[in-house]
């Protein structure tokens, strides 16, 4: 192998080390571990750091998935934008899980798909907006629900 091929193999190797990291960042988390923990464990000075840190992988990792929808489907970039819009609403409202019965279900469902791939985002989508229709939703959820049904009946 060249030189030119290895430099070409760094970009895809950063990218999965970046993938990997923010798995284990997550993880780490979930299970409990502060962000000083986590700090410390990537030698960084700060939980702000760290935090910081994290933001990059997930923007890093949103921009990847970007590029590889667009390589897919306009269709499919308009979807996860409409999932998105979908899941900071639901972020937005305090009452949530007082909203309908399946209110943790649905949130966990759009969490999925925003980094789902296509034929995942698309199924998660449609279970979200099934789970979704005739709830009472308030104004901007209910906008965002209308951005994600019209995502879902646009042609393949």
């Amino acid at each position: 192998m060249s030189d030119l091929d290895q430099l070409a193999e760094i970009g895809p190797a950063r990218a999965r080390l970046d993938e990997r990291e923010l798995e284990l960042i997550d993880r780490a988390r979930q299970a409990g571990a502060t962000w000083t923990a986590v700090a410390a464990a990537l030698g960084l000075a700060s939980r702000q750091a760290a935090e910081q840190r994290r933001q990059r992988l997930v923007a890093a990792s949103r921009s990847r998935r970007h590029d590889a929808d667009l390589r897919y489907a306009l269709s499919i970039v308009t979807l996860r934008e409409a999932v998105t819009d979908l899941h900071r609403s639901i972020a937005a409202d305090r009452r949530w899980a007082d909203r309908l019965t399946r209110a943790d279900l649905v949130r966990a469902t759009v969490s999925a798909a925003l980094d789902a791939p296509p034929g995942a985002l698309f199924e998660l989508a449609s279970q979200a907006a099934a789970d979704l229709r005739g709830a009472a939703l308030p104004g901007y959820v209910r906008l965002a629900f209308r951005k994600l049904q019209d995502a879902l009946s646009t042609p393949r």
